[in-house]
């Protein structure tokens, strides 16, 4: 069985009106996210004009202990990036409960970050309990846990309500080396490859749904026209013809 994801997007004040090739954006809306629910994953375009909020996600047994099916685990692809754009993953240094909380109030968190300049093609492995926030100027590609479950830190003088409490409590608060990864990414949640076509691919059938992300190039999936931003959920075997494209390919995986 194959089956084209229908796009679910979000328009956001710190979206972007320059989503294409990944969104087609005749009338120029601010789109900031466009979802596709995949299974128990969740992949999302993301299109960025300011800094987003400072945030961490719970792991399962936090989530579960407030009610939430799952926590959030998350990978990020660059797609694009301005001159300078910079994301922030994890911390520089090691702090305390205290002294994270009190950087959040007094805006300092951002100090603390590990930021790092994006890149396009770069991949980012951002497991649960990670402080992380994409800055503006970055189209990327994420790959998530289902889960609706965002703990902010702080949001650049928004306004809007933190999670101090809860946020403090899940985040890890030692350096871990963040920086980019290289494909494949192999969670306990998700396994991720980067495929590369260059006339035709015929891929086998497959025990469990593999998602498929066109990220560059055209052609035909299963003899269905696609392009940047398409997004197929595919199980039997089928065959990709493309002059040459990339594609994500991701599948949960059992635990």
């Amino acid at each position: 069985m194959v089956t084209r994801l229908t796009p679910e997007r979000h328009d956001l004040i710190w979206g972007s009106r320059d989503t294409e090739p990944w969104y087609q954006n005749p009338k120029r809306l601010r789109t900031a996210e466009v979802w596709f629910p995949s299974g128990e994953l969740l992949i999302k375009f993301l299109f960025t004009t300011e800094n987003l909020s400072v945030q961490v996600h719970p792991n399962d047994e936090q989530a579960q202990k407030v009610g939430q099916p799952r926590g959030k685990t998350e990978m990020w692809h660059i797609l694009r990036a301005e001159p300078g754009a910079k994301l922030a993953l994890g911390l520089k240094r090691a702090v305390s409960a205290a002294e994270l909380k009190a950087a959040a109030v007094d805006g300092s968190i951002v100090d603390l970050l590990n930021w790092i300049t994006a890149v396009p093609g770069q991949t980012f492995f951002v497991p649960a309990g990670t402080i992380h926030a994409v800055g503006a100027g970055i189209a990327l590609c994420e790959i998530q846990q289902l889960a609706d479950i965002t703990y902010r830190l702080f949001d650049w003088g928004r306004g809007r309500e933190l999670h101090l409490e809860a946020g403090v409590g899940v985040s890890r608060l030692t350096p871990a080396g963040e920086a980019p990864v290289e494909l494949p990414v192999k969670s306990l949640y998700f396994h991720t490859e980067r495929v590369v076509i260059r006339g035709r691919l015929a891929v086998p059938a497959t025990a469990e749904p593999v998602t498929w992300i066109a990220i560059e190039g055209s052609g035909e999936f299963a003899g269905r026209a696609f392009q940047p931003g398409d997004v197929f959920r595919a199980s039997s075997a089928l065959e990709i013809a493309a002059s040459e494209s990339v594609f994500l390919t991701t599948s949960e995986r059992s635990r």
